[in-house]
């Protein structure tokens, strides 16, 4: 009995959040208040963006160096608690024909892995080009390499989150 009782909260906490790949259903979901973080969540890093309160302007917010998911999942969970964040936008690296490949299947597992630890609903949403978009960007803003390279990941979060905050926007 006492088994059963641990498996059911294993399965509780295995359950806690839940990961969307429709818009729709997780706007519904996170409901009209608290702001949104965008993550591109990379090898080695996680690039940040966080929305306004009204969920109108994305903005860069910050590059985390990737250690263990224990860690990463803390000090995110941390930003998300600080910033009163209602959703995160996940990033989702889909090949540019549509297909999925390993980097697809380790940003599922990082937002199973995640829903295990919180409630806050996730989008999986399409970044294609988001990366080179970026680089676009800040090469026409003639930053340098070493500056691109220090902000290329939380600007390509905030093309990723503003993208999923113009199409909420739509319906």
């Amino acid at each position: 009995m006492a088994n059963e009782t641990a498996n059911e909260t294993a399965n509780k906490k295995a359950t806690l959040g839940e990961t969307f790949g429709d818009i729709a259903t997780f706007t519904g979901r996170i409901g009209s208040a608290g702001r949104l973080i965008g993550i591109d969540a990379g090898t080695k890093t996680l690039g940040l963006a966080l929305s306004d309160v009204t969920r109108t302007i994305a903005s860069p917010l910050v590059v985390l160096r990737r250690k263990r998911f224990k860690e990463d999942a803390a000090e995110l969970l941390r930003l998300v608690q600080e910033h009163g964040v209602a959703g995160l936008v996940l990033g989702l690296p889909t090949n540019l024909d549509g297909t999925t490949g390993p980097r697809v299947q380790a940003t599922r597992a990082f937002a199973r892995n995640l829903n295990a630890l919180t409630p806050i609903p996730i989008l999986l949403w399409d970044e294609r080009l988001s990366t080179a978009e970026a680089e676009r960007t800040l090469i026409a803003a003639d930053a340098s390499r070493k500056r691109r390279a220090a902000v290329i990941d939380k600007l390509a979060a905030t093309i990723i989150l503003q993208g999923a905050l113009d199409r909420m926007r739509v319906k």
